[in-house]
């Protein structure tokens, strides 16, 4: 196997830098980078929660990031100032509108652009597909997502093979570096990724599985070895 080329602390910054200017969901927006040992931190001020998103995800793309500390705030100049009762009701019809989420099943407060999400869904998977679904309404700051997973009475053995089963079918990952623990409806990933969109595709596989109400996050992303 080649041997691969481990990057500075500097090579990291300047293609986390090259990638926000790429992605074209940040746009212009003023997000500071620095980086020490792998991890970066993004600092600065976006008009948008969506663009706060982005600008993670962003960086997770980069090779040789291990973790992301997200400092970024979320300001709305006063030409997107929008009450929180528009905002609501644009959070209610993205929910109708997302056929992967069941909007009847959720209920949101919204304060000063801050969304919560409170109420009990079938997956993790809807869980994140909620709060995905607003993630771009104008004027929101922030999402907390409170919502709980509906609990199904699963073998933990039988769910434990389940999800090694969904992740062995994963051409991203080497089935053997990933250890899957499984305890009152608490999944346990341990282990090392190559990169971040294969850690996220393991996660995303295990969000699917019935009667998984929580996931202990024990990956880490290291590129090289």
């Amino acid at each position: 196997m080649p041997t691969l080329t481990v990057k500075s602390d500097r090579e990291i910054q300047e293609d986390v830098l090259l990638e926000l200017r790429w992605d074209t969901r940040i746009g212009q927006a003023e997000v500071g980078v620095e980086v020490d040992d792998g991890i970066v931190t993004l600092t600065g001020t976006v008009d948008s929660w969506a663009k706060k998103l982005a600008a993670k995800e962003a960086a997770h793309r980069v090779a040789g990031v291990r973790d992301v500390a997200d400092d970024v705030r979320v300001k709305l100049p006063g030409s997107l100032g929008r009450t929180d009762t528009e905002i609501a009701k644009d959070v209610r019809s993205a929910l109708e509108w997302d056929v992967l989420v069941p909007d009847k099943d959720i209920r949101s407060t919204v304060a000063e652009g801050l969304v919560a999400l409170e109420g009990q869904v079938r997956t993790l998977r809807q869980k994140e597909d909620a709060a995905n679904a607003i993630r771009g309404i104008r004027g929101v700051r922030g999402v907390t997502n409170w919502l709980t997973v509906e609990p199904v009475k699963a073998d933990p053995n039988q769910l434990r093979k389940s999800i090694e089963q969904a992740l062995e079918r994963r051409a991203e990952r080497e089935a053997e570096r990933i250890e899957v623990s499984v305890r009152d409806g608490v999944v346990t990933l341990k282990g090392r990724v190559r990169t971040w969109p294969e850690k996220q595709a393991i996660m995303g596989a295990v969000s699917h599985a019935p009667g998984v109400r929580q996931v202990s996050d024990q990956l880490f992303v290291r590129p090289w070895e």
